[in-house]
């Protein structure tokens, strides 16, 4: 296959104070817990011609992790609930998608398809849904249940989920409202659908109550790279937040998931994958190599275990020796992609516990990349001209000055290759991410002059 040409896409992980486990303790970071703070990063990005920003969200507090309580940088608590911080960053900013996640375990479609549908009439077609299953215990107690949903029945409710949703974005049509004073018919009733559901998870009668969204559907992105997680994201989704360590596991990754469409009636340009990334950058590698240092001096040994018991299995990694071999884990019914891949990583580079810690308190399981300017840009290039990746999702050490880097010093390398783009074309999510906007399933075609 030859290599590729074209542009890459780029969005804004804001994790508050930055991706890095202990970058809330580091000099330069920003408390991030203001509304102030979050329209600063969604215009840095917005001015350096990002896709999107993107929110992570959780709905549990965690206490008793490991010990370590306290010492995180957020221990679950977020400063502001996603939705409701891109309903106010959507008026503070003009051009860039703003993309939030929730949860289908402990949901509704029909609330959830107004809150996105709102939100992409609010910032005129920016919104993007990550659509989430919850596997944590912690999340679980929060909403009536003793344990986790078992990981099938997560990703059963959210097929039946995402279908609900999408239907509720469509049983409104494009020109419904007529809102004609003269006659007074405010909307015309036979462009407004029920839909009369019942599954196995909801009954939903439909139709929805706002308008159809700008876009016709807010752009749907899933995280899941499980075998669950991938046939729905084939079916259904139109970008995939992903990570993968390696070239070849990346390349792999993107094969075998575009090559899922064709039976779903899908083109490989319907899904967009953008891994995350986590850079840190110098003017030189030992800068970079510095900076890297002077955050991992930060953590703290209790902070390290408690991160590997959020992404491995809800193990107690204080029961074994720090400095020995990862011990065989059990299934979990949590983030299986991501126990698999700190499994792989831990056997494949025979990491102690305490290295294997080390190795992900930054990227947390993505793809991390430490060097100058020319260094990235060349990784980021090979992954994208060999189909490894679409674009990428910027996970910034601290914020907003990892992020700032990341665009002083790397952007302009990318856009010297004619890798990235120098302004926005279009106004939409969909149009910066290349998708097209999916007419309304209950709309009567419009005949054409030949027909």
């Amino acid at each position: 296959m030859p290599k590729r040409s074209g542009k890459l896409s780029l969005g804004a992980f804001l994790l508050f104070t930055g991706h890095h486990v202990a970058g809330w303790r580091h000099a330069d970071a920003s408390d991030s817990v203001r509304l102030d703070d979050f329209v600063q990063f969604a215009r840095i990005a917005e001015a350096a011609k990002f896709d999107a920003v993107f929110l992570a969200d959780g709905v549990a507090a965690r206490l008793d992790e490991a010990g370590a309580a306290g010492h995180k940088a957020h221990n679950g608590f977020y400063p502001f609930e996603p939705i409701t911080l891109l309903s106010a960053l959507a008026g503070a900013t003009s051009r860039i998608g703003l993309v939030a996640t929730a949860s289908t375990s402990f949901s509704d479609p029909y609330n959830l398809a107004r809150q996105f549908a709102s939100l992409d009439h609010l910032s005129n077609g920016r919104a993007g849904w990550n659509l989430v299953t919850s596997g944590d215990t912690g999340t679980a107690r929060n909403f009536g249940h003793a344990a986790p949903i078992p990981h099938a029945d997560r990703y059963a409710r959210a097929e039946e989920f995402i279908d609900v949703a999408t239907a509720l974005w469509d049983s409104v049509e494009d020109d419904a409202f007529r809102r004609d004073r003269a006659s007074g018919v405010y909307a015309d009733e036979s462009k407004l659908h029920r839909l009369d559901h019942h599954g196995r998870h909801f009954q939903v009668r439909g139709p929805l109550n706002i308008p159809r969204p700008p876009q016709g559907h807010p752009v749907v992105v899933q995280a899941g790279s499980s075998e669950p997680g991938k046939e729905l994201a084939a079916r259904t989704a139109e970008a995939v937040f992903t990570a993968q360590q390696t070239l070849a596991d990346a390349v792999g990754f993107y094969a075998d998931l575009k090559g899922r469409l064709a039976k779903h009636g899908r083109s490989p340009d319907d899904l967009k994958i953008l891994p995350g990334v986590f850079p840190v950058v110098g003017r030189s590698e030992s800068e970079a190599r510095e900076k890297f240092e002077a955050l991992q001096e930060l953590i703290q040994p209790v902070v390290g275990l408690g991160l590997l018991r959020e992404h491995a299995a809800d193990i107690d990694f204080a029961r074994f020796d720090i400095d020995g071999p990862l011990p065989d884990l059990p299934a979990t019914e949590g983030g299986k992609s991501r126990q698999a891949l700190l499994i792989e990583l831990a056997r494949r580079e025979n990491l102690t516990i305490r290295e294997l810690y080390l190795r992900i308190a930054g990227a947390r399981g993505h793809w991390q990349i430490v060097g100058t300017p020319t260094q990235i840009a060349d990784q980021l290039e090979e992954r994208f001209v060999n189909y490894g990746a679409d674009g990428f999702n910027i996970m910034a050490p601290t914020l907003p000055g990892g992020l700032v880097d990341f665009i002083e010093l790397v952007v302009p390398e990318l856009r010297r290759r004619g890798l990235f783009r120098t302004e926005y074309e279009g106004t939409t999510l969909r149009d910066h991410l290349g998708l097209k906007r999916p007419p309304s399933r209950f709309a009567t075609p419009i005949a054409t002059a030949a027909e």
